[in-house]
């Protein structure tokens, strides 16, 4: 087969498999659930701060990674692109799973090229390979389910395909394969931090080799490290609290929550192998095992020498190596789910795609006078049957569910209204029709500024809703996904006298939805922007001061989902200090706002200045040193704190700070001295948060 021919077969089984999407989200109302609608407000976030959707335009470096605190933003720029051009409904924003199934189905081919680049027959190999991977059922399904997966695992692919041609010991060792295996390594940390239980021990593999051959691979191994560390560093510099943060949640804390086997478990080591049946096709797995065996008897059988074959070999090597300890490293994450391992299933359909070209080998021997028709006719049956229960559980989990209770809800909210005033609908049910994720998408489709926000977790919840919030959603029936807590929230809404019923929507499956506003003789809600000063004010107050403010901002941000305290109260402090510089509730306001926009430099800026006019006080200098770790100069971390132990003496927080400042400042020697003064750090907290209790003790 031509290499024009082979191009035009490639392209069509994206074409294929493109249509078959379509036809899936035609016939599918599209409705987001929790996660797929929260990566949707991703992108749509990432779209707007790009200027190229409508509601937003460019504010600078600094607030467009103030948009991927969790998870980096490659994916979600790409996304909201994509839905700039093709429209912002659900069906139209997965015009962007396309385009990641073409660079997967590409990327797949291009790796399989380079397993049989010796042989004739290598692109009708790579036509078989790409196929299966179209064709895989767990694949299928992410090409139709607004998730990270598809991208993480086309971009993975891609790194994997390239790293191995950088690594082969007799064609790699290149500058231009080096630099665009970085390239696409880089990709893909930026798409998901997850890359890394694939890419780590392949980027480790590679390197290993690369020290050991020499010949230039040293440096060039340098150079691609640089280029992917320097591609990842601005996220990570910006958003390496909330990362920590939010990858403890997912992989630890969900584990635990879910119930999750446990790494060193039996059941933990089988938990993927018992998906792979339904995520591949129980035929594709059977049927490419039996050849992969058929294989191994001819490989004992025969053996091949020549150089190109040796080639072959090395690259097998590379994607059985990969394979496993890619399987490894995620059975190590604690927190499983089927569609973490799809960054493994291309090259795993690589492999078996091997054995079942196998056959086709065995059979043109056996019949060589049917060898023109009998394995395209045993390769399209099988395809047949593998993808059969594809298609069915695909027209089961795609069936139509009805948008109007959410649009309606919306729309009479005053969402998706690009001239409407910012609002914040406060939602108690939880439910994969409904919840506060794709309230926020509905409500800010073609500019609108209505965002949801779910409130209900806690009986604490009461109280904030009936004092400042202004729309509340509520359910009769079925609340879904909440606590009973949610039970009393409902309850003390609807008996509060301060909200008045707007509406009620039926529900498709029973039930219905009912929308509350707040009256409008109803006392009026003390807004934030009153109550903040004197919250920052009590950071002065040291550890005793931190719960209040924290807890009171954790329910603001969810009773105002657009922030719109913050403007006004940063205005009226810069006024106030132009009045009178020694200001101190105004220097407070904002440093504390500093911290929670995430801008570390400037909220030293103030805490110095705090530190500057109250010396008597170790609390500015500890805040200062905190934010100055928060934004990556532990040097001067180290520094400040060092001064205010001198000045306050053996302070257990600044002594903690000053030592856990010179560790990670690279004084490795000291580590035995913070890991003395950090638990005697966090006592001394936990005696200022509750005296009472360690009195009595």
């Amino acid at each position: 087969m031509g290499a024009g021919p082979f191009r035009l077969w490639l392209i069509l089984i994206w074409v294929v498999s493109t249509v078959a999407d379509r036809l899936w989200w035609g016939h599918h109302a599209g409705l987001p659930s929790w996660d797929q609608a929260d990566y949707l407000n991703s992108a749509l976030d990432h779209g707007r701060a790009l200027g190229v959707m409508a509601g937003g335009g460019w504010q600078g470096w600094n607030a467009l990674l103030d948009l991927s605190p969790k998870i980096p933003p490659l994916a979600s720029l790409v996304n909201g692109t994509v839905m700039a051009v093709a429209g912002d409904a659900p069906s139209q924003a997965a015009w962007t799973l396309s385009l990641w199934n073409a660079l997967l189905l590409f990327s797949s081919a291009g790796w399989a090229l380079q397993l049989l680049r010796s042989r004739g027959s290598a692109r009708g190999f790579a036509l078989l390979a790409t196929a299966a991977v179209a064709l895989a059922p767990m694949l299928l399904e992410l090409r139709t389910d607004y998730v990270l997966e598809l991208p993480l695992t086309a971009l993975v692919t891609l790194a994997l395909w390239r790293l191995g041609a950088w690594w082969s010991p007799r064609g790699g060792g290149h500058w231009w394969q080096a630099l665009l295996a970085a390239f696409a390594v880089a990709l893909s940390l930026l798409v998901k931090q997850s890359a890394l239980l694939v890419l780590l021990p392949a980027l480790g593999w590679s390197l290993i080799a690369a020290q050991r051959i020499g010949r230039g691979r040293r440096l060039q191994a340098l150079v691609g490290l640089i280029l992917v560390l320097v591609s990842v560093f601005p996220w990570l510099r910006h958003n390496w609290i909330t990362t920590l943060g939010g990858t403890n949640r997912a992989v630890i804390e969900s584990a635990a929550i879910e119930g999750d086997p446990g790494v060193f478990s039996v059941e933990g080591w089988l938990w993927y192998l018992r998906h792979l049946p339904e995520q591949i096709g129980l035929v594709m797995l059977c049927i490419g095992i039996a050849g992969l065996l058929l294989l191994l008897m001819r490989f004992w059988a025969e053996s091949e020498a020549n150089s190109n074959a040796l080639d072959c070999k090395a690259a097998w090597r590379w994607l059985v190596g990969t394979l496993l300890l890619g399987w490894v490293f995620t059975n190590f994450s604690p927190n499983k789910d089927s569609r973490y391992i799809a960054p493994l299933l291309p090259p795993l359909l690589l492999l078996l795609s091997r054995g079942w070209w196998q056959w086709g080998l065995w059979i043109r021997q056996r019949w060589p006078a049917r060898s023109a028709w009998l394995p395209g006719l045993a390769l399209t049956a099988g395809a047949l049957v593998a993808v059969a229960p594809a298609w069915t559980a695909q027209s089961a989990r795609l069936r139509p569910r009805n948008r109007f209770p959410l649009q309606a809800i919306v729309e009479r909210a005053g969402g998706a209204d690009p001239v409407a005033e910012p609002t914040t609908l406060i939602v108690v049910p939880s439910t994969p029709d409904l919840n506060q994720h794709n309230v926020s998408f509905y409500g800010r489709r073609n500019g609108g500024r209505l965002v949801g926000r779910q409130l209900g977790g806690s009986t604490d919840h009461i109280r904030p809703v009936l004092d400042h919030a202004h729309w509340v959603l509520l359910a009769e029936g079925d609340q879904g996904s909440v606590r009973k807590s949610a039970s009393f929230v409902d309850q003390a809404v609807r008996e509060s006298g301060v909200f008045k019923e707007v509406e009620v929507f039926p529900r498709p499956e029973g039930g219905s939805y009912s929308l509350w506003t707040r009256r409008i003789d109803a006392e009026s809600p003390v807004g934030f922007e009153q109550r903040f000063p004197p919250l920052a004010a009590g950071l002065a107050k040291g550890p005793a001061g931190l719960d209040p403010v924290f807890s009171s901002v954790a329910i603001e941000h969810m009773i105002d989902g657009h922030f719109s305290y913050r403007e006004p109260l940063r205005r009226a402090a810069l006024e106030r200090l132009q009045q009178d510089p020694s200001d101190d509730s105004a220097r407070w306001t904002l440093a504390l706002l500093a911290v929670l926009t995430n801008r570390p430099m400037e909220a030293a800026h103030h805490f110095e200045l705090l530190e500057n006019s109250h010396p008597e006080t170790p609390w500015p200098s500890a805040y200062r040193s905190v934010v100055l770790l928060a934004g990556w100069n532990p040097w001067s971390a180290a520094s400040v704190a060092s001064v205010a132990v001198a000045r306050h003496g053996q302070h257990p927080i600044l002594v903690s700070l000053e030592s856990l400042s010179a560790v990670l400042g690279g004084a490795i020697w000291r580590l035995p001295e913070a890991i003395q003064s950090v638990p005697d750090a966090v006592t001394s907290v936990e005696k200022s948060l509750n005296p009472q209790a360690n009195g009595s003790s």
